[in-house]
């Protein structure tokens, strides 16, 4: 089992960057398709990003694309997520997930980091 611990959150202003971090923990780690979901006021969990176990698939939701970049370092233990050019539409929890594919719901979960993106 995979234990994930993300940071990274913050308050910014529309434009802004801000990179999320996440430490996992685990023997499984390097082996797991790590990713972030969020989840907004009022709504429903969304998939954000996903990379495969060494880092050759990256898959976004369309409404990050070109501004978010997923990346990890599994001598660490540690995925990221760039977020640049952030929205307000952005502002949600950001949950680190953990899971056997890319294209499998992940079965681990981060605490979650919130992230505010004003106008």
């Amino acid at each position: 089992q995979v234990r994930l611990v993300d940071s990274g959150g913050g308050s910014v202003q529309a434009g802004a960057s801000l990179r999320l971090s996440c430490q996992g923990s685990g023997s499984i780690f390097s082996s797991s398709a790590m990713g972030w979901f969020r989840q907004a006021p009022g709504k429903e969990r969304e998939f954000v990003s996903v990379i495969s176990w060494n880092g050759d698939i990256a898959r976004y939701t369309d409404s990050v694309k070109g501004r978010f970049t997923i990346s990890r370092d599994n001598a660490k233990n540690t995925v990221f997520m760039q977020m640049n050019s952030l929205k307000p539409e952005d502002t949600a929890v950001y949950y680190c997930t953990a899971g056997p594919s890319t294209w499998a719901m992940p079965n681990t979960w981060g605490q979650g980091t919130q992230v505010t993106v004003s106008s």
